[in-house]
């Protein structure tokens, strides 16, 4: 088989080629090859490309094709050079199928553009449907198509930058700060569920709900105590010896101690990473009690909610490493450490510090500065000695009497025990008290004497000054109470003591309850980032092979590309020459059969030349032929995302196809081989790529009708289009394929031709192609995909051109 004139990579729906022409080893081989190609169900097409005068000899294989059904066959039959006629079977008779009679010197490189326009199902079906309007079912085609495609240049860059942009660049696991799912967010955060909100955690009959009861009733003794003995009672009343501040502090500190030893216990002994039966039993014999599972989180719904996280990533337009490191820091998150690494948790919560700073014992400390105290005293004592006479005694009696406050205030300090067991000390500053009550006393009394103030001055003199004592020592009092109660700070054991219980909660939901399903997530996390990795790998490594591939087919060969089409002599002449030379015409001298001859080749050659022609100048090499204009674009602006968009939607697809290996076993399903798949899926996006850049969707694909129309993938308008197809029904826009000489074999009735044109549907759509279109004919075939958009003329030959061959057990030569 020619490499070169048939696809190497055939086109899903579109017709299947197979080349029969000499120099075939194997036809019966093609043949089969042909048969178990895939084809949509119902639409069995075959192209066939066979030699003109080994039609009937290839009959039994012409026939052969329609073996697993109705099949419908277009032959290209490709002349001989000097063959005059073409005889055919009644295999390749309408309507089921036709021939195309090809009579210039085509190569297989100018054969392999009409190959790709007639395999595509729409025009093969209208070329079918047209032939069996033309007599015999014969014709010679005349064509002029319009190529709009890539540069290798912009291809090759189109095509690495979609690879990078499916794959992206390394990155660091990336915290998940983007939206997750409910039911993965109760795994990232502390949050309790809603419905385990009012189960009682530490019941208190169990061994830790005692000792967190005996640390909640000693915390309240001390701040009741607190209280009373802060008022005025707490200092003037006697009853307050009953009270033990710095025993309630104590009990507070052992039972927090204590309560700290046996949580610490707890999640000691159910440290793993695993909750057990064995682990409930040990749990509720330290008096933590865990419920059942709640309908709200469960193992089932893990791996859907991982989907549609990892979706919705993808969808959001992340590349895949990057959408990996993602879902690897999920799956750091979501991993259970267990119980025992939420110790270093509770010694920040209750630590040593802690409990040795609540076991201490403070000093209280009344009366502010000594010297301010000395002065205040020293003054209302001046005050009360301002009573004649009796303010000799009066005023430093004052004196006295804060002196007694204070010391009062010493006897009964907050900080010791009633026993004398427990006692931080203290300083009330009694002596400067006393000190400056005299002297004030005194100053005042020699003052008074000297005035001679009336009996009722000195009564109010005296009453403020009392009054004053009494009001400062109460309020030194309470201030000293509530600063040593700051300092040694007793109610930070409450709120210890909920942090610990908020802590237990927290590890007997999600270290505990929860572990099972944190496990399962982690691992289906981590399973699919691996697999993401490898994609992004094999991406990677599909690039670097395959490299800058475009022109370069599959058997290696480079494809040359021609800007403009080459004009030799099939080209010198048009359809006005023909009509001018219909009239003289020699009918009678054409031979029936064309003499077999040394000259006579497997491959299309250089015909013989007429001595009446001048010798047809050499086509160059992998050129344009004449009936094929070929544009190129630098790439259009929609290009590379619809690229990234088929890989990403493929790759997704891939994905799909894992979810069920993950749910039921997520350590072994990151390992599952997904190179091939991913390969297949580049290598069928870089052929379409190839095909019709990327216009048709990918195959099994839902078609939503927004993709990019064709200028804006390949960055060629299509006016040139348009003006091709316009309704003027001109014949020579087309460009025949056959050569001067052999305008006698062709009917002279213009009417009698067919005419087919065709245009990809891509390059009508969107915003580009609403007005361009408007002149044109109504009868256009829209073709789903290609890149080939063009008229074809079918021209029927003369009657006794073409003879209808019954051949009994014709076989293959």
């Amino acid at each position: 088989m020619s490499p070169r004139a048939t696809p190497v990579h055939p086109v899903p729906g579109h017709a299947v080629c197979l080349d029969l022409r000499a120099g075939v080893h194997d036809p019966d081989g093609a043949v089969r090859a042909a048969l178990d190609a895939p084809q949509p169900r119902g639409e069995r097409r075959f192209l066939v490309l066979d030699d003109a005068d080994r039609l009937v000899a290839h009959q039994l294989l012409h026939e052969r094709l329609s073996s697993y059904g109705p099949a419908r066959v277009v032959c290209l039959a490709v002349g001989a050079p000097g063959q005059r006629s073409l005889s055919r079977s009644l295999t390749l008779r309408p309507p089921g199928a036709g021939v195309l009679w090809l009579l210039d010197d085509s190569d297989d490189a100018a054969l392999r553009p009409l190959v790709d326009v007639l395999a595509t199902p729409e025009v093969f079906d209208a070329v079918l449907r047209a032939l069996a309007d033309v007599v015999r079912g014969v014709a010679v085609p005349s064509a002029r198509v319009l190529e709009h495609d890539l540069t290798d240049e912009a291809r090759a860059r189109s095509w690495r930058q979609a690879v990078e942009g499916l794959a992206g660049p390394d990155v660091p696991a990336l915290a998940p700060t983007e939206a997750v799912p409910a039911e993965l967010a109760v795994l990232l955060d502390e949050s309790v569920p809603r419905s385990l909100s009012g189960h009682d955690w530490i019941p208190a009959q169990g061994r830790a709900g005692i000792l967190l009861r005996t640390c909640e009733e000693a915390l309240d003794d001390a701040v009741e105590g607190y209280t009373w003995v802060r008022g005025p009672a707490g200092l003037l009343s006697g009853s307050g010896r009953t009270l033990d501040l710095p025993a309630d502090i104590e009990r507070v500190a052992g039972a927090l101690a204590r309560l700290r030893t046996a949580v610490a216990d707890a999640f000691a002994a159910a440290g793993g990473t695993r909750l057990t039966a064995e682990h409930r039993g040990q749990l509720r014999d330290r008096g933590i009690e865990l419920p059942e599972m709640p309908r709200e989180i469960s193992r089932a719904g893990i791996v859907p909610a991982l989907r549609d996280h990892t979706h919705d990533l993808i969808g959001r337009g992340l590349p895949l490493r990057s959408v990996a490191a993602r879902l690897a820091a999920l799956s750091a998150r979501t991993a259970p450490a267990g119980s025992a690494a939420r110790l270093a948790r509770l010694d920040e919560i209750c630590g040593r510090e802690e409990r040795n700073r609540l076991a201490a014992q403070h000093p209280f400390t009344a009366g502010g500065s000594r010297t301010v105290a000395l002065a205040v005293t020293a003054v209302l004592a001046f005050v009360a000695g301002l009573w004649p006479v009796a303010g000799w005694a009066l005023g430093p009696a004052v004196g006295v009497l804060s002196a007694a406050l204070a010391h009062l205030m010493l006897r009964r300090r907050p900080n010791r025990s009633p026993d004398g067991r427990l006692d931080g000390g203290g300083s009330t500053g009694a002596a400067p008290r006393l000190l400056g009550g005299l002297v004030g006393g005194a100053g005042g009394a020699g003052l008074g004497q000297a005035l001679g103030l009336p009996l009722w001055a000195g009564a109010v003199a005296l009453t403020v000054a009392v009054a004053a004592v009494v009001a400062l020592a109460l309020r030194d009092w309470t201030r000293a109470v509530d600063d040593w109660w700051a300092r040694v700070d007793p109610e930070s054991a409450g709120r210890v003591v909920r942090q610990i219980h908020t802590l237990v909660v927290t590890t007997a939901v999600h270290d505990w309850l929860f572990a099972e399903v944190r496990h399962h997530c982690s691992d289906g996390a981590s399973a699919v980032a691996r697999l993401l990795r490898g994609l992004a790998a094999t991406a990677d490594a599909y690039e670097y092979e395959s490299g800058d591939a475009y022109g370069v087919e599959g058997n290696g060969v480079k494809e040359e590309r021609a800007d403009a089409p080459v004009t030799g002599a099939t080209a010198a002449w048009s359809w006005q020459d023909w009509a001018d030379s219909a009239g003289d015409d020699a009918w009678s001298d054409v031979p029936d059969e064309p003499p077999p001859g040394p000259g006579h080749t497997a491959f299309p050659g250089p015909a013989p030349t007429p001595a009446a022609a001048p010798p047809p100048p050499p086509r160059a090499a992998g050129a344009a032929p004449p009936w094929l204009e070929r544009r190129y674009g630098d790439g259009g602006p929609a290009l590379v995302d619809t690229l990234v968009a088929d890989l990403v939607d493929g790759t997704v697809r891939i994905l799909d196809s894992c979810w069920a290996g993950i749910e039921r076993d997520p350590g072994n399903a990151g390992r599952l081989p997904l190179d091939d798949r991913l390969t297949e899926l580049l290598h069928e996006t870089r052929v379409r790529l190839e095909r019709d850049v990327a216009a048709s969707p990918p195959p099994g694909s839902v078609d939503r009708g927004e993709r990019p129309d064709a200028a804006r993938l390949t960055g060629v308008a299509p006016d040139a289009v348009a003006r091709l197809l316009a309704a003027d029904d001109d014949p020579d826009r087309t460009v025949p394929l056959c050569g001067p000489e052999h305008l006698r074999l062709l009917s002279h009735d213009p009417s009698a031709s067919r005419q087919v044109r065709f245009v990809p549907e891509a390059m009508r759509r969107g915003a580009t192609g609403d007005d361009i279109w408007r002149g044109t004919v109504e009868d256009v075939v829209w073709t789903r995909g290609g890149r080939h958009a063009g008229i074809l003329r079918l021209v029927p030959l003369r009657g006794d051109v073409v003879r209808i061959v019954r051949e009994e057990g014709a076989g293959a030569s």
